[in-house]
């Protein structure tokens, strides 16, 4: 028996569109009467469930005689609209066989990452879980775009397990478990278990699943591991027809374990719940000094800026490749650091005054990458 899984007491669950709906678009209601018949049992016995539920352009396409998820967004919008009510209306007719209620909670990439909105998230799903509610969580597909274009609700999985302070993130898709290749090779094993995401540097992880439609697959779902698990959180991913045997305990699926030492959150907030605003360019001196000695950037060792904010946003810190190493708040405008480059906080005070003979960016304000 996993202990992780059997000691959690607030748990996320994060199910994808393949295990609820049909290939050729509609809910599966069998597989929504299964899912929440486990769910249902773990909050009868005092556990804490937050569902995370992909699905809502997929439940839309058969009602829209849409044969396959569609590639524009205006569509894809179009056939959200019309499946989460669907969606959220079997969860609702589901889960009250079982004398529960659930409350759809709709987010946005803002509502993860602008702090004041963060804020109003935590205090929206903890009422819910007060009022012995199940929060069905879901992105607002209608009216987001880089969700649909870029992304799947795996990472918003991750960032609603810190953001409730859950002990336990389950993913649940198609397949069954972490392989080392394609699961349908035979020479392809089960990853049972992973202790750091470094161990998977030499696998071969998939993307888009079978079904075509869904938006995630492996990578997701692997990134997704990494964030809850820097953050103390324990991942089990499985198949969503295994999640019983998954949240008993039982040894299916692959278990990430949380790493031991967890960030503050605000600086997890930082690395994981921000979109950097622009891009600051450094000299290897300046590359070594932040990461290798985690100090603080001077305006000496930036060669260039890239985007448009303001003294307090998020930026990365890049090294001569151009591969973001750092990402920190910024404590200059955009427009003012060009004629700052290159000199020393020294020089910079002496010809400007005392209040330029700062850090661009203070070590306490910077996640390494």
């Amino acid at each position: 028996m996993r202990e992780a899984v059997t000691a959690a007491r607030r748990i996320v669950v994060k199910v994808g569109s393949s295990s609820l709906t049909t290939a050729s678009g509609g809910l599966d209601t069998d597989r929504v009467d299964a899912l929440t018949d486990v769910l249902a049992a773990l909050a009868n016995d005092g556990r804490e469930i937050v569902l995370v539920s992909s699905g809502a352009i997929a439940a839309g396409l058969a009602p829209l005689g849409l044969p396959r998820r569609p590639g524009d967004l205006a569509t894809q919008q179009a056939a959200a609209s019309v499946g989460q009510g669907l969606l959220i209306g079997q969860y609702a007719t589901s889960f009250a066989r079982h004398r529960r209620t659930v409350g759809q909670v709709l987010l946005t990439v803002d509502d993860v990452t602008r702090r004041v909105h963060y804020r109003n998230a935590y205090r929206t799903l903890r009422k819910l879980l007060d009022l012995r509610a199940v929060p069905i969580v879901n992105e607002n597909d209608t009216v987001a775009t880089d969700e649909i274009r870029f992304g799947d609700n795996d990472r918003l999985a991750a960032l609603v397990a810190a953001l409730v302070q859950a002990d336990l993130l389950v993913l649940l898709s198609d397949v069954d478990a972490l392989y080392t290749g394609d699961p349908a090779r035979p020479e392809s094993r089960r990853i049972e278990e992973v202790h750091s995401t470094d161990e998977l540097a030499e696998v071969a992880i998939g993307r888009a699943g079978r079904s075509g439609v869904g938006t995630g697959g492996m990578v997701t779902k692997v990134e997704a591991a990494r964030i809850a698990t820097g953050f103390g959180i324990p991942v089990v991913l499985t198949a969503a027809p295994l999640a019983a045997q998954a949240l008993a305990g039982d040894p299916v699926g692959t278990l990430f374990h949380r790493a031991v030492h967890r960030p503050t959150a605000r600086l997890f907030w930082l690395a994981h719940a921000t979109s950097p605003r622009g891009r600051l360019h450094l000299d290897p001196g300046a590359v070594q000094a932040v990461v290798g000695r985690r100090k603080s950037l001077l305006p000496a060792g930036i060669t260039a800026v890239d985007g448009t904010f303001t003294a307090g946003d998020p930026v990365d810190l890049v090294d001569t490749m151009g591969t973001p190493v750092a990402r920190g708040l910024v404590n200059y405008d955009a427009v003012e650091l060009p004629g700052l480059l290159g000199r020393s906080t020294v020089d910079l005070a002496a010809a400007l005054g005392p209040a330029y003979e700062r850090e661009v960016v203070h070590r306490d304000d910077l996640v390494l990458l």
